[in-house]
């Protein structure tokens, strides 16, 4: 069974160093969601027997029920697990796992030895990590937000539909993800992209609709063959079709917000979405995303300065690994096997898309943004962005120096660490947004 959550750490690097895409270190992370899962289930003399001898006759399995029984006493229910960091260190390998429950998130440190058992086992002490900031724009007098669900057959997305008090007839925007599991407000830390995008937009007159990701509420099926479609793309329209009956709204103003992969995937919605008036690409790729991955991979390895022939040796192996991704039809291969625990469907759907070329196709309104701060998708995309589409009439593209991939204003490009501090979606990149939406 391919796990969703190791393979969407895959896409792009959000949370894990370079030295974390070894395939051993993938098989711990699939270790590390196996023992929460059984924990889940209540079978804990089977994640006993995850430990190693030494642990084992440390903690005993009894422990281990207490523990589980304290947590879900403390934090509620437990809801998913999903490894947020990954490294070497001597002959052990140390993986952080953020194990969410119904009120809170405890993080776990799991160290594992060579054959993959585990030698220790600890709760991170709750970090004093920045919280979430509340961004100057974010007036709540001038809006109101209501719970909706964003429903297809089978799957029914909670979400919040954000509108502006003192506006009628105005346009509306659906927000699209970036890859992974996320909620509503694409929460990257203490930093919520998504929210921020609400309330700017709605302080200004425009509304929007946010949801949780499927891969997020229903990650049970995301263990076989499945594409964009199923990840993205079906949910994407049936939001549109949503903010089609919203009162107060403009029906022939509504826009499409695609942020990294739902930027890359918007051409493509926007052509089976005949009532979008336009969309804007946030932060989209224009290459192929193992391109991507490996400028990504050169980019973690230069940061960490590491120049010693184990960690070149280790980078070459990885880009060795990245390469594999480049298929455009599974041959022999089963649409479900896995490719660095992403199925073969998935692959061979993406690589088959072009992006700029569906964009080119397209009448509908456009605005490209990118971030010079970006190290996830660079200015290397934005350049064939602009290449391709910088002379219709109907494009605009626009870039941000101070922009990092969140959208948020930085002094430099950074690293993932930078993630963990919070920082509001830029307030000019919303003003932008808006006088583009409600240009004549």
């Amino acid at each position: 069974m391919i796990n969703m959550k190791k393979a969407t750490l895959l896409i792009f690097l959000l949370f894990i160093t370079t030295a974390s895409f070894s395939q051993g270190m993938l098989n711990l992370f699939g270790r590390a969601n196996d023992f929460f899962d059984l924990m889940d289930k209540q079978k804990f003399a089977e994640a006993h027997a995850f430990f190693d001898a030494n642990l084992q006759t440390k903690v005993p399995a009894t422990e281990l029920q207490k523990l589980w029984g304290e947590l879900n006493s403390r934090y509620g229910k437990f809801e998913s697990a999903a490894t947020v960091q990954g490294k070497a260190q001597g002959e052990y390998f140390t993986v952080v796992i953020d194990a969410k429950f119904a009120n809170d998130t405890q993080s776990f440190i799991m160290g594992f030895d060579k054959t993959e058992k585990i030698a220790g086992f600890f709760l991170r002490p709750k970090s004093t990590a920045a919280v979430y900031l509340n961004p100057a724009y974010a007036d709540t007098t001038l809006y109101s937000e209501k719970e909706i669900y964003v429903k297809t057959p089978g799957h029914s997305l909670v979400g919040l539909l954000t509108t502006p008090k003192k506006a009628a007839n105005y346009p509306i925007v659906v927000l699209v993800h970036g890859s992974g599991p996320s909620d509503m407000d694409e929460t990257v830390g203490p930093n919520k992209p998504f929210k921020d995008l609400a309330a700017g937009l709605a302080a200004n007159g425009i509304a929007s609709i946010r949801y949780v990701k499927r891969t997020m509420i229903y990650s049970g099926e995301f263990g076989g063959a499945f594409t964009v479609k199923e990840e993205t793309i079906d949910d994407a329209q049936a939001a549109v079709a949503l903010a089609e009956t919203v009162p107060g709204a403009d029906k022939k103003q509504i826009y499409l917000f695609g942020h990294s992969l739902g930027g890359m995937l918007t051409p493509k919605i926007a052509a089976l979405t005949p009532s979008l008036k336009g969309l804007i690409l946030a932060e989209a790729p224009a290459r192929k995303f193992t391109d991507l991955m490996v400028e990504q991979n050169n980019y973690m390895f230069a940061a960490a300065k590491d120049t010693t022939q184990a960690g070149k040796k280790q980078l070459a192996d990885v880009i060795k690994e990245l390469d594999r991704t480049r298929i455009t039809q599974a041959g022999t291969m089963k649409p479900d096997s896995s490719i660095l625990g992403i199925p073969v469907s998935y692959w061979v759907d993406l690589n088959n898309y072009n992006q700029v070329d569906a964009a080119k196709k397209l009448n509908k309104r456009m605005l490209i943004i990118q971030g010079g701060n970006d190290f996830q998708v660079s200015q290397a995309d934005f350049d064939i962005w602009t290449a391709a589409l910088g002379k219709k009439n109907n494009v605009t593209l626009k870039s941000y120096p101070d922009l990092n991939h969140l959208l948020s204003s930085q002094l430099e490009k950074g690293t993932v660490a930078q993630y963990q501090q919070a920082a509001s979606v830029s307030q000019p990149l919303i003003n932008d947004i808006v006088a583009w939406i409600k240009q004549k």
